[in-house]
C-alpha cells in the first residue's frame, strides 16, 4: 500500500471518529427523557464500575429487600451491623469482628444471616471482599467514610440514620439483631432473649431487673421484633430528636423509655443482663456465659484496637482449656486495659498483632 493511500485512509479514519463522538453527544444532550431514566448513568457505569456498584441502584428499598431476604433466619429475623471506611479498613474494627463469629462458640453460622450495611462507598467496596451481604446505606449530601468522634456533628447525623434506616427494615417486616461492629460475639445470644419483648436492648449498667427503667440502656445492641408496636416506636424515637437537639439517639432513648407514648404504643421493653450482653462499661465476668462484649466507655479507634484484640485472645485462651478448668473460671478478661486510660493521656501505641489460628492450622 502506497504513503498517499494510506495517509487517506487515517484521515477517512479520523473523520468518521469525530463524527460519530459529535453524534453521540448531541444525542445525548438533547434527549433529555434518556438522561432522567438512568440511561446515561448505565453508560457512566459501565466506565466506572464502582459507581453502579454503591449508588444507582434504581429501587434501593427493592435491593435491601432481596438482601434480607437472602440473609434471613427462618423467622424473617436478620443481624445488621453499621460500617464506615474508618471501621472497614484492612486490620480494623470489622477484621475483628469478623474474627470474634469464627472463634465463638456456635457463631460461625450466624455471619449466614449478618447483613453488613455501609456508610459510604470505601465500606462498601471493602465489605464485598470479606462478607456476602453488603448493602450500601447513600445519603445524599453527606460523607460518612471519615472516623466520626463521639458527638460531633457528623456522629449524630450518623447515628440518626441508623436509626431512621433500622425503622425501614423493621417495615419491611424484617426483625433483627442491631449490634455495633465493636462487639464481639461469642456466642449463639438468641437463647438468652426474651421471648415476649418487642424491643429488648444491652446495658452500659444493669440493675438486675430487664424491666427496671433505670437501667442504662446501650444503642449498641438490641433485638427488636417487627410488629406495629416497634415500627410505632421507631417513629417516636426518630421523631424525638427535635424535642431533644444536640443529643444523640442513646441519650433520646433514656429520655423516652418511660415517656407515657410507650405506654400508649404498648410497646414491651426489656434491658438485657451484663453477665450475658457484657461489655467495658460492666464486663460480663464468666466466660462459661457470656454472649457478647462490647468496647463501650471507650473513646478513639486504636484504644478499641487495642482492647479488641486482647479480647479475643483472652477468649481463645478460654477456649483452649479442658472442660474442668474452664468451669473454675480461672482465665477472665484483661480488659479495658488502654480504654482505661483517660482520653487526654498520651497516646497508646499501635495495638499488638492478633496471633489467631484458623481452624485445622497446626
Amino acid at each position: 500500500m502506497s504513503p498517499e493511500i494510506s495517509k487517506h485512509i487515517r484521515s477517512a479514519a479520523l473523520v468518521l471518529t469525530v463524527l460519530t463522538l459529535s453524534a453521540f453527544l448531541l444525542y445525548t444532550a438533547t434527549d433529555s427523557d434518556r438522561l432522567s431514566s438512568g440511561s446515561f448513568s448505565s453508560s457512566f457505569a459501565t466506565i466506572f464500575p464502582s459507581y453502579l456498584n454503591y449508588s444507582s441502584s434504581s429501587n434501593p428499598t427493592q435491593e435491601l429487600e432481596e438482601i434480607l431476604k437472602n440473609a434471613s433466619m427462618v423467622n424473617n429475623t436478620v443481624i445488621l451491623t453499621t460500617l464506615n471506611d474508618a471501621w472497614a479498613r484492612t486490620g480494623s474494627i470489622v477484621d475483628l469482628f469478623l474474627k470474634s463469629f469464627m472463634l465463638g462458640d456456635g457463631t460461625r453460622k450466624l455471619l449466614d444471616h449478618l447483613v453488613i450495611v455501609s456508610m459510604d462507598e470505601r465500606a462498601y467496596n471493602r465489605c464485598r471482599i470479606v462478607h456476602k451481604h453488603c448493602y450500601a446505606l447513600v445519603t445524599k449530601g453527606v460523607d460518612f467514610h471519615q472516623e466520626a468522634y463521639f458527638m460531633t456533628p457528623q456522629y449524630l447525623k450518623m447515628m440518626w440514620r441508623r436509626v431512621d434506616f433500622l425503622q425501614t427494615v423493621l417495615e419491611l417486616g424484617y426483625s433483627f439483631v442491631f449490634t455495633d461492629a465493636d462487639i464481639m460475639w461469642f456466642r449463639d445470644p438468641f437463647p438468652r432473649f426474651f421471648p415476649d419483648a418487642d424491643f429488648q436492648i444491652s446495658c452500659d449498667n444493669y440493675l438486675g431487673r430487664p424491666e427496671d427503667m433505670n437501667n442504662s440502656p446501650n444503642g449498641g445492641f438490641n433485638y427488636v421484633k417487627s410488629n406495629s408496636r416497634s415500627i410505632a416506636f421507631y417513629k417516636f424515637w426518630y421523631s424525638s430528636r427535635e424535642t431533644y437537639p444536640g443529643y444523640h439517639d442513646q441519650d433520646v432513648l433514656n429520655k423516652i423509655k418511660s415517656d407515657q407514648m410507650i405506654t400508649k404504643i404498648g410497646l414491651k421493653i426489656r434491658f438485657l443482663d451484663t453477665a450475658y450482653f457484657g461489655g467495658l462499661c460492666e464486663p460480663s465476668r464468666d466466660l462459661n456465659v457470656v454472649c457478647t462484649m462490647h468496647v463501650n466507655c471507650c473513646i478513639g479507634m486504636d484504644r478499641k484496637l487495642h482492647d479488641l484484640n486482647l479480647m479475643l485472645q483472652d477468649w481463645r485462651a478460654f477456649m483452649s482449656l479442658p472442660p474442668d478448668l474452664k468451669n473454675q473460671s480461672i482465665i477472665s478478661w484483661r480488659v479495658p486495659r488502654n480504654c482505661s486510660l483517660d482520653p487526654l493521656d498520651i497516646p497508646v501505641p499501635a495495638p499488638p498483632k492478633m496471633d489467631v489460628k484458623e481452624e485445622g492450622e497446626d
